[in-house]
């Protein structure tokens, strides 16, 4: 029974109250903190991936990714306003379901936010080169890439990834108003380049290339969700800021529901433009399909601004990512079941200094020695674990602790928490094979640590 202790919802708010960390984020910086972490690579990057195996349906990919990512959105809303203490879905977890489901799902989150800043870095860093090679600016081969990412090439270590990660572990270790201003700044400029995409791109569709609609029909269009919804994550990472907002009751639903449905719109209409222009089978091997589309429409001083808009774009999205994972290592040090030093927070910026500088500098080192294709599924398969135990969290303290105040409620309980677990394990199902395999061994390694070492040093158990 010690496995499935759950620590009290009292204890956490006491813990809110007497936190160090400083509040400074308004429901407006959270809803463009949130769009700061999911526009980037999977915009950017992913749709023309996407469209491989969607065809001109890509649009209804992202649709169907935004239904599982708004099902999910709504449990983490409730919960957020009952529950604001950073963490995220494993505070979350850890007061419903029982520690032991709490480290799992904590683990799965490590997974889905230290690969996804080491993911986007790679992308990050594959514009960034392409745009010095535009000045006649070149890198030495043997530091543009991870071992073995280009074939037919001799390359060692992805050096621009490793340099913003840490630029941008730096900048978070200056404190959270610093991290604000900065994000929110680069947010309203890619936000401004996509618009500028679908104000150029909409009057050079050609009909006929969306003839046939779903090429590969509905496996096609489920297996480019699976994909797509790689181009949503980050909305629950505004949780994670939680003990840093202000009013949170409030101002975090707005900020997670908010930043989704802006970008699903947003998502769509890119997406609906980007095939309607260039036929889907050109997007093979292609990194910046957005920039490709503008090319085929003959507008290539737009695409040089959409080389910089997805700089910007997946700057935000290391960022954010980053935060989110400081602050999930955080919480997890301060019930014991990590070292003390990832819960130590400097006194001058009211931020866990030493663990930002660890944290950076691992997820650098993983950008700069592993490819990205290796890292996008194991970062899906981790994150929609987490969301289906986030919905089934619901249900069970609407049942458990009823009399909690919930500021915000996810309507239809249990039927909209069960539809959302039951759409994640459709998209687990269309990831690949070696996914799961990797997924399980990734599962085993945080279970040995957990009987290990946090179990006996957890807060609970003292």
């Amino acid at each position: 029974m010690s496995l499935l202790r759950k620590k009290d919802v009292s204890v956490m708010m006491d813990m809110k109250q007497h936190s160090k960390l400083a509040r400074h984020l308004s429901g407006f910086d959270l809803i463009l903190l949130g769009i700061g972490a999911i526009i980037g690579t999977g915009i950017f990057v992913l749709t023309g991936t996407g469209a491989l195996y969607a065809g001109p349906a890509l649009p209804i990919s992202f649709i169907i990714s935004a239904i599982v990512c708004a099902l999910a959105a709504l449990c983490y809303a409730e919960f957020s306003s009952m529950i604001p203490v950073s963490g995220s879905v494993y505070t979350y977890t850890y007061a419903t379901i029982g520690e032991v489901v709490a480290w799992i799902i904590g683990w799965c989150l490590i997974l889905e936010y230290g690969l996804a800043s080491s993911a986007v870095a790679t992308g990050w860093s594959g514009y960034f080169q392409s745009l010095l090679a535009g000045f006649g600016l070149h890198l030495p081969t043997a530091l543009t890439a991870a071992p073995g990412a280009v074939p037919g090439s001799e390359t060692f270590f992805n050096l621009p990834a490793f340099l913003i990660l840490m630029v941008i572990t730096l900048l978070l270790s200056l404190g959270i108003k610093e991290t604000k201003r900065v994000n929110n700044i680069m947010v309203l400029v890619k936000v401004a380049v996509v618009v500028l995409f679908i104000v150029v791109g909409i009057w050079y569709i050609e009909p006929g290339n969306y003839k046939p609609f779903a090429p590969f029909g509905m496996s096609g269009v489920l297996q480019a969700s699976a994909i797509a919804f790689f181009a949503y994550l980050g909305f629950d990472a505004v949780t994670s800021a939680a003990e840093e907002v202000k009013n949170p009751g409030r101002n975090l639903p707005v900020g997670i529901l908010g930043s989704l449905a802006i970008v699903t719109v947003l998502y769509v209409v890119v997406s609906a433009i980007m095939v309607g222009i260039v036929p889907f089978k050109q997007f093979e091997g292609v990194d910046s399909p957005v920039s490709l589309a503008l090319k085929v429409a003959g507008q290539d001083w737009v695409a040089g601004f959409v080389d910089l808009g997805a700089i910007v774009g997946m700057t935000t999205v290391i960022l954010v990512m980053t935060f989110g994972l400081v602050r999930l290592l955080f919480a997890m040090s301060r019930d014991g079941l990590l070292p003390k030093v990832f819960s130590d927070v400097n006194e001058k910026s009211h931020t866990p200094v030493k663990a930002t500088w660890i944290l950076g500098t691992i997820a650098g080192l993983i950008a700069g020695f592993v490819p990205l294709g290796t890292l996008a599924e194991l970062i899906n398969i981790g994150t929609l674990a987490a969301f289906s135990l986030i919905s089934i969290a619901v249900i069970v303290l609407r049942r458990t602790r009823p009399d909690l105040k919930r500021a915000f409620k996810v309507p239809f309980v249990p039927v909209l928490p069960i539809l959302s677990v039951l759409a994640c394990i459709m998209l687990m199902f269309n990831l690949q094979p070696f996914t799961w395999i990797a997924f399980f061994i990734w599962t085993a390694i945080g279970l040995l640590l957990y009987f290990g070492y946090g179990r006996k040093r957890s807060k609970l158990h003292q």
